[in-house]
């Protein structure tokens, strides 16, 4: 596609996303300045809609974006507008106050709903790729402590266990110390091996204890493995009923799926760019095929965990979508590695 076929179709992406209205070459003519006849725009759009970028919904009608459309429009970006302050401030005045991963999780689900009017969806870090940043021992009772695991990206699991012994706080402390040396920067599931690797530091009167926090974490830690997703804004789609050609039920039938959910942002992890997007027929579920997923993974330094995104109908501001995912995924991934 040349430069000035460029320019026609981004007119009318633009146009379509702002107006919702089928755009005709004398709208275009009016409020873009193309440089060219009327005439000549006229044929470019028979060109566009001949090689499949825009299609006429009905005789007489204007023109639409069609998802092979929309997709050349998306990588065609090449710069993204930045976002403006006080979008940038309310990103840091609702997430700095986040006091652990839960709460980071609700307020960017909440966040990313409020700044695009989409369907924002945020995935949990999974305990799979998440690991030790401590481990807390707490004398509760009488053979009886309480074991608190923090991971890297801020989850707290904790459990109470009944041990065989009694453990005065010097011996306590220093079980806390190797098990915290052996574990700390292990991922999940090494945790119980590493655990009971420590036992050669101590007497064979506590190895029975280190072996019941090892098999308990283990029980108590592989519960928790499976990934979940979060969404907000729901009701946002009934506020774009009209941008469905069949009924919106198919896309909150494939939203309250969440494995549907799950799958996707999996494979657009595989997605060599920054942040992904995945438009209409992209997406194999049938529910979605009207519908367009941005998404971008955060974490801790260059580990990805997870990955969050906003899910809306392909008449979508793009550019908009895709800078907000992607400030708020930074955001959040700095948070994660304070």
């Amino acid at each position: 596609m040349d430069d000035r076929r460029l320019d026609v179709l981004r007119a009318i992406v633009e146009d379509y996303v702002d107006t919702r209205e089928p755009v005709g070459s004398k709208t275009l003519v009016e409020r873009h300045h193309l440089g060219v006849s009327p005439a000549t725009i006229r044929n470019d759009m028979a060109a566009l809609e001949e090689s499949g970028f825009i299609a006429q919904p009905h005789t007489s009608a204007g023109r639409i974006p069609t998802d092979k459309g929309y997709r050349y429009f998306v990588d065609q970006l090449s710069t993204i507008k930045p976002l403006s302050q006080p979008e940038r401030r309310a990103i840091q005045q609702l997430l700095d106050g986040a006091h652990d991963i839960d709460d980071i999780v609700e307020r960017t689900v909440r966040l990313l709903s409020q700044l695009t009017r989409q369907v924002a969806i945020v995935q949990y870090p999974s305990l799979r790729r998440s690991a030790v940043r401590h481990i807390e021992l707490v004398a509760v009772a009488e053979q009886r402590i309480l074991v608190v695991v923090i991971t890297d990206t801020g989850r707290v699991q904790q459990k109470t266990i009944e041990i065989d012994a009694n453990l005065d706080e010097s011996e306590l402390g220093e079980l806390r110390v190797r098990l915290n040396a052996a574990t700390i920067g292990a991922r999940i599931s090494q945790v119980p091996e590493e655990i009971r690797a420590a036992k050669v530091f101590f007497n064979d009167s506590l190895h029975a204890t280190i072996d019941i926090i090892a098999d308990v974490l283990k029980d108590s830690l592989s519960d928790e493995v499976e990934d979940r997703v979060i969404l907000a804004g729901t009701a946002n789609l009934a506020r774009s009923d009209i941008d469905f050609t069949r009924s919106i039920g198919p896309v909150l039938d494939a939203i309250e799926e969440h494995v549907v959910l799950l799958r996707l942002l999996r494979e657009m992890a595989h997605d060599e760019v920054d942040v992904a997007v995945r438009i209409g027929a992209e997406n194999v579920h049938d529910g979605l095929m009207e519908t367009s997923l941005v998404s971008a993974g955060y974490g801790v330094g260059d580990d990805v965990l997870a990955r969050m995104g906003v899910l809306g109908p392909t008449r979508m501001n793009y550019p908009t979508s895709i800078a907000t995912v992607r400030a708020v995924a930074r955001y959040v991934s700095r948070i994660l590695a304070t």
